[in-house]
């Protein structure tokens, strides 16, 4: 295989917000992998500062695999010769890609993809997220979406967060309401903060507290069920994660790539978890491989592409809050 590396960066139509920081525009890494035979496969990573991961540090770990792709480094032993995280994701789904373009086939027709327990790519619900901001501010953004099914509601962990949900219930009075709060809540906290979610409809609350403080969730009550993002990035983290939460999050850039994800979401659900598919902040070529990996699971945030000002050509396909299946001209 012949490795190509490259940065790219898309506009987003707004500033987004989290507990975490405002942005204005998504930074990715985007991987091609020749064969001899001329056939490319393509994969994307957004590298997550949280996770200590930079542009320059995700690029150079990519690239360092180059000697060994030459020599033969194939899908299933990329996951033992690299660790989960982005870097491995962007070649991962680049592996997945030209595998399917080889075979003529599409990725979820795969046999690797049926021996892992991959479902047939269908069309799915996103949530649709609105980002921090003044409770009056999300009132108002609430009410120019409030016809999508499912809202995905930012919050930031201060006394301002009652507020900002009830404001857009109001603003949304028929929309579920699912919140993210990005380990932005303090255990100490965190019976109010429920009880006011619970009091707006609130149906899950996204990563509460600081993934390092999980333990405190045991002996907590949850009024409102809980799904573990930043506390869930492979199969080896669920154990910690039984009596704390009740759904886990499964993102590609965590996970290292489809072939865990898929093994992960197996393991999830034999485990008794829920499951939700999201994803960084993307392009379309990043969100693609998630919705082939996104049907049937519980709750599907891959909302990304309703918020580029700009994007691949060709993107995913959306309607509303629906987003479809790529065409293999995208991915996979």
């Amino acid at each position: 295989m012949h490795l190509t590396v490259a940065t790219r960066q898309f506009k987003l139509k707004k500033p987004f917000t989290i507990s975490r920081g405002t942005r204005t525009h998504v930074s990715v890494v985007e991987v091609r992998l020749e064969g001899e035979d001329g056939q490319v496969g393509r994969g994307e990573a957004v590298p997550y500062a949280r996770y200590g991961e930079t542009l320059e540090d995700v690029t150079a770990a990519i690239q360092a695999m180059g000697p060994a792709l030459a020599g033969g480094l194939d899908r299933e032993a990329l996951q033992t010769a690299m660790p989960a995280g982005a870097a491995r994701n962007a070649l991962d789904l680049a592996f997945w890609d030209i595998e399917a373009k080889r075979a003529r086939l599409r990725v979820w027709e795969l046999p690797a993809w049926k021996a892992l327990g991959g479902p047939w790519a269908k069309a799915v619900t996103s949530v649709y997220t609105l980002s921090i901001d003044t409770p009056e501010a999300m009132r108002l953004a609430a009410a120019d979406v409030a016809e999508r099914p499912v809202l995905k509601v930012k919050l930031q962990g201060d006394e301002h967060d009652p507020a900002r949900i009830r404001a857009v219930r109001a603003g949304a009075p028929a929309a579920r309401l699912v919140v993210d709060a990005n380990e932005g809540w303090s255990p100490e906290g965190y019976a109010a903060a429920t009880a006011a979610m619970a009091e707006a409809g609130v149906e899950l609350i996204e990563q509460p507290i600081h993934a390092d403080a999980d333990a405190a969730l045991a002996g907590l009550e949850r009024p409102v069920p809980l799904c573990a993002d930043e506390s869930c990035h492979t199969r080896a983290t669920l154990g910690d994660l039984a009596g704390r939460y009740d759904m886990v999050n499964i993102k590609l850039d965590k996970t290292g790539g489809l072939t865990e994800a898929l093994a992960l979401r197996q393991a999830a659900a034999s485990a008794g978890f829920r499951v939700m598919v999201g994803s960084m902040m993307s392009s379309s070529l990043g969100i693609a491989p998630a919705v082939a990996l996104a049907a049937g699971v519980d709750l599907v945030d891959l909302d990304p592409p309703m918020l580029l000002a700009e994007d691949r050509t060709p993107a995913l396909s959306l309607s509303g809050s629906t987003v479809y299946p790529p065409l293999a001209a995208l991915w996979g």
